[in-house]
């Protein structure tokens, strides 16, 4: 193995930074040069393509983002814009190529690795809805800027004697709501996995009206309503009057967790080292103590798992 290759693909998660800044330092630690990819798969068939050194990734590990930049490429998808990124990578004499992102990204991967490319992709993304492994790189970060969103919410629910419905990313994964939801005390978390039942809501809501309860908190994924339709409904209900708060964005940015960058470094050192060792067309995962590798074909074909024990504990705190 004499030259790497890494990119940046899907939507950026704190974290990646910090897998970059491993992955370039364990590869100029083994003698092995190193190319960034700017703007994921559509930067491969464009060409944009750089050599990376210590200094590249020197003072990045505390910052948000990608310096590689991230994009989706829809001419990726194509037989002709395959061609042209292996020709790409050819160009430069690559061995083998790393991949930061999440399911799609995967699947670009393997088809490369299909072409004769060795492959290596670390789980990144918010959305922690990788089934093959436990974490991702960027979701408890995420969780944290909702648990800072909540204090403060928290705080002008109290004193205004509102409620406030918090919609949190999590389309088909409840992952965010349920952490940032058990962690900050919401008196509810709705997620995608299970129906919401608005008159057991309702009923919650008003058990904690009549004990003098001056603030309400409930945490949604953005997957299992709209937000204004619900609060809506609780106003007509409850007679409590509601807020939409919409985080949106503000969960993929800022500084990540010391968690996040642990997980990062660690992820990023294994996969170069994975490549020095000849494996090829593989996920890193881990199963919350230990670091694995598993075969990206069947990584991308395990569902994701929710926490029903987790979300049972959730329900009982909650009264």
């Amino acid at each position: 193995m004499e030259r790497i290759a890494v990119l940046c693909s899907g939507g950026d998660a704190p974290g990646m930074n910090a897998a970059l800044r491993a992955i370039v330092r364990t590869c100029v630690f083994n003698g092995i040069r190193i190319y960034g990819v700017q703007n994921g798969y559509r930067g491969l068939i464009e060409d944009k393509i750089s050599e990376m050194s210590v200094k590249s990734v020197s003072d990045i590990i505390h910052r948000g983002g990608t310096i590689l930049g991230s994009a989706r490429s829809e001419k990726f998808k194509t037989e002709e814009g395959q061609q042209k990124a292996l020709q790409n990578l050819l160009k430069y004499k690559i061995d083998g190529l790393i991949v930061l992102g999440g399911d799609g990204s995967f699947k670009g991967a393997h088809v490369l690795s299909k072409e004769g490319l060795k492959v290596v992709g670390i789980p990144c993304t918010i959305d922690n809805d990788l089934g093959y492994t436990k974490f991702t790189i960027g979701f408890y970060t995420a969780v944290e800027t909702v648990l800072e969103a909540i204090g403060r919410l928290r705080d002008t629910s109290s004193s205004h004697g509102i409620g406030v419905v918090v919609e949190v990313m999590g389309r088909n994964c409840g992952d965010i709501a349920l952490y940032a939801g058990i962690a900050g005390g919401a008196e509810a978390v709705l997620v995608p996995e299970f129906t919401l039942d608005v008159e057991e809501l309702i009923a919650k809501i008003q058990k904690g009206k009549d004990r003098g309860k001056k603030h309400q908190i409930i945490i949604m994924a953005e997957g299992v309503d709209q937000t204004e339709h619900l609060c809506e409904i609780l106003l007509e209900r409850t007679g409590i009057d509601w807020r939409t708060v919409i985080l949106g964005h503000t969960q993929r940015g800022g500084t990540p967790s010391a968690f996040d960058r642990i997980i990062a470094s660690q992820m990023g050192s294994i996969a170069v080292e994975k490549l020095i060792q000849g494996e090829e067309d593989i996920a890193i995962g881990t199963d919350g103590n230990d670091f694995f590798s598993m075969a990206i074909d069947e990584a991308v074909t395990i569902p994701h798992t929710f926490d029903e024990e987790m979300y049972r504990i959730t329900r009982e705190l909650s009264i």
